[in-house]
């Protein structure tokens, strides 16, 4: 499985950003797929995640109401839409992908990851 982030860039608070992953070499619709985000000085974290099949989510809390994240089947595209961006938001995104059935809100839970897309937010 590849995966190639994109869509990051500057905004002010408060605006709004999408983010795309195109998926490619998936051969199961048994997959779940994810966005994780990385601070400079922090860990990687679970920002959200979609069960490819059933469309199923699961957000992290700190982006519950404001974070989106979709899938478009057809185009083999995952999106994150990004509404009321805080600078606490302004990370390196990265999405993943796992095989399997459940969300998982780890590292370690996925086994394929694209490369990072930068996201700043300017306060």
């Amino acid at each position: 499985v590849q995966l190639q982030a994109s869509g990051g860039g500057l905004v002010q608070t408060g605006g709004s950003l999408r983010l795309s992953c195109a998926v490619s070499g998936r051969t199961s619709s048994r997959y779940v797929m994810g966005w994780f985000r990385q601070a400079p000085g922090k860990e990687r974290e679970f920002v959200a995640g979609i069960e490819w099949s059933s469309g199923a989510t699961r957000h992290a809390d700190s982006v519950k109401g404001r974070f989106t994240i979709s899938r478009e089947n057809a185009k083999n595209m995952v999106y994150l839409q990004m509404n009321s961006l805080k600078p606490e938001d302004a990370a390196v995104y990265y999405c993943a992908a796992r095989i399997g059935l459940w969300i998982g809100v780890v590292v370690d839970d996925y086994a394929y990851w694209g490369q990072g897309t930068q996201v700043t937010v300017s306060s």
